[in-house]
């Protein structure tokens, strides 16, 4: 299964993709990796459903998979459902963000434009949230907390939003987390004078890990 996840995030977020590469323990790997698959998974639910109420209801199964997980009941048949409630069980982490990754998305629901103020709380609530629990699960001592400014700015990025202002609070957020801990944002680096090609990503993540910085 985390195979699968695997290959599953490398097509479709080939950037955090190429952060977890340098997750030098397989079994935190494939952890990370859940995380992404589980917001991946959060991100289709505006896009697929033909109207917003089918979107609700798409959300709302996830939450119910937080439900059966928390809760400590049968998980559904769903890959990345039964794979974060391993996740969830053997890093013991926390509800709170997880659900915060979902509401986050009820935003896209709307299709009147984001406000900046919203687009930044989205931000935070999607890949903030997931650059938090990767940065929890490679190094728990960490400053997780300092993770999700990074994360932000990557996704205001990747949406062609505002993110000059996160960018530079999560450059200096950043130096408290933890060299374990990096990998969970250095794909952020990417936002900043974007590489044009595959191999300028991979070389700017690779100088990012390096020198702790963003």
């Amino acid at each position: 299964m985390s195979d699968d996840l695997d290959d599953l995030i490398r097509r479709v977020d080939p950037d955090r993709w190429l952060s977890s590469r340098f997750i030098g323990d397989a079994q935190a790997r494939a952890d990370v990796v859940t995380v992404y698959a589980y917001d991946h998974e959060l991100a289709r639910a505006p896009k697929v459903a033909s109207n917003p109420l089918l979107g609700e209801i798409r959300l709302t199964w996830w939450r119910e998979v937080l439900d059966e997980i928390f809760e400590e009941r049968a998980v559904r048949r769903h890959p990345v459902a039964q794979a974060l409630a391993e996740v969830v069980k053997r890093r013991e982490l926390p509800r709170e963000p997880l659900e915060a990754m979902i509401d986050g998305r009820y935003r896209e629901l709307d299709p009147q434009p984001m406000t900046q103020a919203e687009a930044l709380e989205w931000a935070r609530d999607t890949a903030g949230r997931s650059a938090e629990l990767a940065a929890r699960i490679l190094d728990p001592g960490s400053d997780v907390g300092s993770a999700m400014a990074a994360g932000a700015a990557w996704a205001l990025f990747r949406k062609a939003l505002p993110f000059g202002p996160e960018l530079d609070s999560a450059k200096a957020a950043v130096r408290r987390l933890s060299p374990a801990a990096f990998p969970a944002v250095a794909h952020a680096t990417l936002a900043s004078k974007p590489p044009r090609t595959e191999l300028g990503k991979r070389v700017r993540i690779t100088l990012s890990v390096a020198r702790g910085r963003i």
